[in-house]
């Protein structure tokens, strides 16, 4: 049992950080300038920021439940997106970018040492960090597809570009 336990563990950590799959999300933003992050991608679709934002508000939502909190769902798609599309100034896009790596940090921390398999509410907590893994891929992957339209990929330190 523990050797699975361990297996699954190490899978969704997996999963959060992308390893063997895509780009390290904590460094898909680095390189892009707080101008390039909530500037619109040519025929439409959500900037750079907002993707971030949106990985963000789920990835606190996520860590609310973890912690037993009853955070509130929206009650539109929408109540998960920032109503803006970038942020005043570079400190601010400096700041959201720690934010997320924050979190996402507590979430892998989460894995390493949360009880996995007891349920709360519908879904147990690795439900949820499967959940949020797969989250977080999918919106990282619109993050690479934004930057390679607007020429800002790869990020300095170099991404999965095969």
């Amino acid at each position: 049992m523990e050797k699975e336990l361990a297996r699954t563990r190490k899978m969704v950590e997996e999963s959060l950080t992308g390893k063997g799959a895509h780009v390290a999300p904590d460094t898909v933003f680095e390189g892009l300038s707080w101008n390039e992050a909530g500037s619109q991608p040519k025929g439409g679709g959500h900037t750079v920021y907002q993707l971030l934002e949106h990985i963000r508000y789920w990835q606190d939502w996520v860590l609310q439940w973890l912690d037993g909190k009853n955070p509130r769902v929206p009650a539109h798609a929408s109540g998960g997106w920032p109503e803006t599309v970038g942020t005043a100034s570079a400190q601010e896009w400096t700041r959201a970018v720690q934010n997320f790596r924050n979190g996402l940090h507590q979430l892998e921390h989460r894995v390493r040492s949360a009880g996995l398999i007891g349920k709360n509410g519908g879904k147990s907590p690795l439900e949820m960090l499967q959940t949020i893994a797969t989250h977080n891929s999918y919106h990282i992957g619109e993050v690479v597809a934004v930057r390679q339209l607007m020429g800002s990929w790869p990020p300095p330190k170099g991404g999965l570009t095969w």
